[in-house]
């Protein structure tokens, strides 16, 4: 339950309005088929799909959402890719991995004493084996090619020692607990709060059970995922070993583990980052997504191949202005994800270079909340994809392609969404009025939607800012359309999917009257469109998008209501108190606080606060390391000095992610809307009267 400083009485009120208009609505029977709060809880999607090796099934995880534990949990299914069956495999499992023969499922869960550990199925019998159990627990597991051993990565403790010793403690005395000192420059996490110091590791364990062997050294990061060469020999992995490397950014090379004897070699050695190796069928070639290392806030991410010696290396998809990702390499082919105008679709290039075909589009639903672009892929060695995919209305269902036929295999929300009247999407474009950008956008209208009729415009802003919306499922827009709201959402300058130099358009500019522009014009699009009330303008966005709407009062006074979710206020203190100061400072400002310091206060909306007579809601996690909550609290009390209406939510044990379990999400959007509520002028006469009350 979210908390309010000081206005207990309140919350109840805003909790006790959204609860009395969806009682109303079931009183009455008119509105049962409405999206409802309730419903996020019956919301499951499909995710990670994994092709056996026999090409005729697909390994998934089905996500579900627990009303009892309030989690989103995981169960590991199998369908058949003609549609013939579809079974569950593991309960409280995800992420699973086949074994080169499709024999065995290696999979990551907690065994009988809650540790973490490694566990195998045996898809003949049913049987479940831990491989291993883990104090840190493990991630990217990879198999290698004889099926006989498991490599992972886990974390290790670093060689720390206490700064000063503490003297005796006589027996039985009870002190506080001992300092913590603190000397390295990545102490925090989002998540995860202050950390202690460990580093990512290789591993490997045989298939069979047995202790795990430590292959990498060093207070260094190894990252995955894991690509055994081509013998069973070595493990190829991703990592930064330069001295310094706390303090670099894009940076990171390909590297190959001796599992014989733990000796290491270098595999690329370029300015950038290499990352997320993929072995040619005949091993004798590494694909890997390659990066500048640039001190702008986007750039070009690609695919390159080099040989497995280091010699030769060329960037296949230089001509694709897009950032790639979840590269495979199967058969004649290099397959990848790309997002393009709001949409994710799947690519592939010859290793030796040319044209890129996009073979698969319209990837998403794997983020319930909100719109963004999301969806993952698998493809076998034969070319049969696999991959997730939802709509406007749908999260994520999974499909299949075996040749030229296309089959989607689950109908995962069909017992709920066939059952509910939901929000229609409709794109818009236009141009900005600050330079002439075309700004691509969406809007979903309410259920029962009349265009001779007048409805209040709900404009939702995406985080980021180098992120993409897209006409995907939203549980949080829906609900604000069937609350009666035209939701819009737009992809401003900056958004990802429109390439670098859109990107771009946003550097040093964030937030800034440049994008503010590209949100109002697409309000006044909106307006012209003639089913919109002008009375009745409202702005909510979360992250960056929090940030948006609070530097947006500052410049208007057009939004009857504000809600800024985790926003950054002041720059200033942000970029020296939160866990991401290190990329923010060098990536997005052209210097550091105390170089250019009134560009940091320019582009906060602190800066602005003097202008602002919108009533703002600010929410933010307690634990919040990325946007820390003294940043809404700057608003909050800056506000109530300036006797501006406003409300600051505290959402208890969460981190960035306040929408991450589902009665989160769902107080996320309830709050929200109750907010609103109080500022709509378009209410019924005898909800005045309530209010009033």
């Amino acid at each position: 339950m979210k908390a309010w400083i000081g206005a207990g009485a309140a919350l109840a009120a805003l909790w006790s309005a959204t609860a009395l208009a969806q009682d109303g609505a079931a009183d009455t029977g008119q509105d049962d088929r409405r999206f409802t709060s309730q419903d996020v809880f019956d919301l499951e999607y499909a995710d990670d799909p994994r092709i056996a090796p026999d090409g005729r099934h697909v390994l998934y995880t089905r996500r579900s959402n627990n009303i009892m534990t309030d989690r989103t949990e995981g169960a590991l299914w199998l369908a058949a890719l003609d549609g013939s069956s579809n079974r569950l495999l593991l309960d409280g499992a995800s992420g699973g991995e086949w074994s080169p023969d499709g024999t065995r499922i290696a999979y990551t869960g907690s065994d009988d004493d809650g540790r973490s550990a490694i566990f195998l199925r045996w898809m003949d019998t049913g049987q479940v084996q831990s491989v291993t159990a883990l104090s840190e627990g493990a991630g990217n597991i990879a198999w290698s090619p004889d099926g006989e051993w498991i490599a992972f990565t886990s974390r290790v403790d670093g060689d720390t020692a206490p700064l000063a010793k503490a003297p005796p403690k006589p027996e039985g005395a009870k002190w506080s607990p001992p300092v913590k000192v603190i000397d390295h420059a990545r102490y925090r996490s989002d998540g995860a709060g202050f950390i202690d110091v460990t580093f990512s590791h290789v591993f490997v364990v045989p298939a069979g059970g047995g202790t795990p062997r430590q292959l990498t050294s060093g207070e260094f990061n190894h990252s995955g995922p894991l690509e055994w060469t081509a013998r069973g020999d070595a493990i190829l992995f991703s990592a930064n070993r330069n001295e310094g490397w706390e303090l670099q950014t894009v940076e990171g090379d390909i590297w190959q583990v001796s599992v014989a004897d733990k000796s290491l070699r270098q595999v690329t050695s370029g300015s950038g980052l290499e990352t997320s190796p993929q072995l040619s069928p005949d091993g004798r070639s590494v694909a890997f997504v390659c990066m500048p290392n640039v001190k702008r806030p986007v750039w070009q991410v690609d695919v390159c191949v080099r040989n497995l010696d280091g010699t030769g290396g060329r960037n296949l998809t230089q001509n694709l202005d897009r950032e790639v990702e979840n590269i495979r390499w199967e058969g004649r082919h290099i397959y990848f994800a790309f997002d393009d105008r709001g949409v994710r679709k799947v690519g592939r290039v010859s290793p030796s270079g040319g044209s890129v075909e996009t073979v698969v589009e319209g990837l998403s639903g794997t983020t319930l909340g909100r719109p963004y672009t999301s969806g993952t892929f698998d493809v076998s060695d034969r070319g049969t994809l696999a991959w997730t995919q939802g709509a406007h209305d749908r999260p994520a269902d999974l499909y299949a392609r075996t040749g030229r036929n296309t089959r989607k295999l689950t109908a995962l929300n069909e017992d709920l969404l066939a059952h509910r009247e939901l929000g229609q999407i409709h794109e818009i474009t236009y141009a900005s009025s600050h330079d002439g950008t075309e700004i691509q956008g969406w809007y979903v209208t309410p259920p029962g939607f009349d265009p001779s009729k007048k409805y209040p415009l709900l404009l939702e802003i995406h985080g980021g800012p180098h992120a993409a919306y897209g006409p995907h499922f939203s549980a949080e827009i829906q609900r604000y359309a069937a609350e009666g709201y035209v939701v819009f959402y737009d992809n401003h300058r900056g958004s990802s999917s429109y390439g670098e130099e859109f990107g771009l358009l946003l550097e040093h500019k964030y937030s800034s009257p440049d994008d503010a522009a590209d949100h109002m014009s697409g309000v006044d699009a909106m307006i012209a469109k003639g089913f919109i009330d002008e009375e009745n303008l409202f702005v909510t966005g979360g992250s960056a998008g929090g940030i948006a709407t609070a530097y947006l009062v500052g410049l208007t006074d057009r939004f009857n209501a504000a809600a800024a979710a985790k926003p950054v206020i002041n720059w200033l203190s942000k970029t020296l108190t939160a866990d991401s100061y290190i990329f923010q400072t060098y990536h997005q400002f052209p210097g550091l606080p105390w170089e250019v310091p009134m560009h940091y206060w320019e582009r906060s909306p602190l800066s602005l606060v003097g202008n602002v007579t919108t009533p703002t809601m600010l929410l933010t996690g307690e634990e919040d390391q990325r946007t820390p909550i003294t940043e809404s609290e700057q608003f909050y009390q800056a506000l109530k000095l300036r006797g501006v209406d406003t409300v600051l939510v505290r959402v208890p044990e969460s981190s960035h992610g306040i929408a991450a379990r589902p009665s989160r999400l769902i107080a996320k959007a309830d709050n929200i809307l109750a907010w609103f509520e109080r500022y709509r002028t378009d209410k019924p006469e005898d909800e005045k009267e309530g209010d009033e009350q």
